[in-house]
């Protein structure tokens, strides 16, 4: 897989991501193969959440189970989030919360410094001069290199925008072949009657590319909300993956790799997140970085997804 500049930043890091929600159960051993056939795949990217696991427990044990030296640790790019407090649960963007997040992240991980910290979901009572205070003072300890936020409108990050010293670098939000609102409802503008005409993510896709903001696809192969995988689901999607597998056959890949690979190919040059935890499919979804896929071959997984061309 080919590394990529990410705007707004200094990283060259690659386009796919290896997410590390569920590795709370493996062993050490599991972890350490999940991640060396990342690494081995050109994947250097690594996802993480203080609430992944619960109290950065996630965190922890990669940080256990991988005891990266220095050198290792430069090669790799850190991502982990904060803002959201399993009590209740609720969001906490307060500079106390914010901050204490991210100097337990930096002991979980045994590491200086985190590559790219994420607000975890948009808090209704987010202050953006606190915000931005608390991201001045980790910028300026070197404690975070670069910021970010995930599942945000526009309107959202515009408020936050103006107050910050930094650039936003990235937005993760869900997105999958069948899980697009963002991307199909500006194919469908201005069709009446049409359920996918409705504009639920406020030029999200446009604005990003526009202000160069990373968007990162969480869920990349989930059909909706945590609904289960598309790949393999004959009975609900099967004209989808007849598409899929033919692709595969074609570009002589496995199905995970074209699911990606659509995502990859669209010219707001987004990242995806893995969240499996099986070495083989970490290997297989990477395989798509020497894919781009032909706009009749977008088009025709869009249309097979259920979508509408009109």
């Amino acid at each position: 897989m080919n590394d990529t500049a990410m705007p707004g930043s200094n990283l060259e890091t690659s386009r796919v991501i290896c997410g590390l929600m569920r590795i709370d159960e493996l062993s050490d051993k599991q972890i350490q193969d999940l991640t060396n056939t990342a690494l081995e795949a050109g994947v250097s990217f690594f996802d993480h959440a203080d609430i992944y696991g619960g109290d950065h427990l996630c965190e922890r044990r990669w940080a256990e189970a991988m005891d990266f030296t220095p050198a290792d640790r430069a090669n790799l790019v850190i991502q982990t989030k904060a803002g959201i407090v399993l009590d209740g649960p609720y969001y906490d963007f307060s500079a106390q919360h914010i901050i204490e997040s991210v100097d337990d992240s930096l002991t979980a991980l045994r590491t200086d410094y985190i590559d790219v910290l994420l607000l975890h979901r948009p808090d209704a009572l987010m202050e953006p001069t606190e915000v931005a205070a608390a991201f001045d003072q980790l910028w300026h300890q070197g404690k975070v290199h670069h910021f970010g936020v995930s599942n945000f409108t526009p309107g959202q990050i515009e408020l936050l925008r103006p107050q910050l010293s930094q650039p936003i670098v990235a937005n993760q939000v869900q997105l999958s072949i069948t899980h697009c609102p963002v991307i199909a409802s500006g194919i469908a503008a201005n069709m009446t009657g049409l359920d996918q005409s409705l504009e639920r993510g406020a030029g999200l896709v446009d604005y990003c590319n526009l202000h160069q903001i990373t968007l990162q696809a969480w869920s990349p192969f989930q059909a909706g909300f945590f609904t289960g995988t598309f790949l393999g689901d004959r009975v609900n999607y099967g004209p989808l993956n007849e598409v899929i597998d033919r692709l595969a056959d074609e570009y002589q890949v496995e199905p995970i790799a074209i699911a990606t690979a659509w995502i990859l190919r669209h010219p707001a040059n987004m990242q995806v997140v893995l969240g499996t935890t099986r070495p083989e499919r970490v290997k297989a979804a990477a395989a798509a970085g020497g894919i781009e896929l032909t706009r009749p071959q977008w088009y025709e997984l869009f249309r097979a997804a259920g979508h509408t061309v009109p």
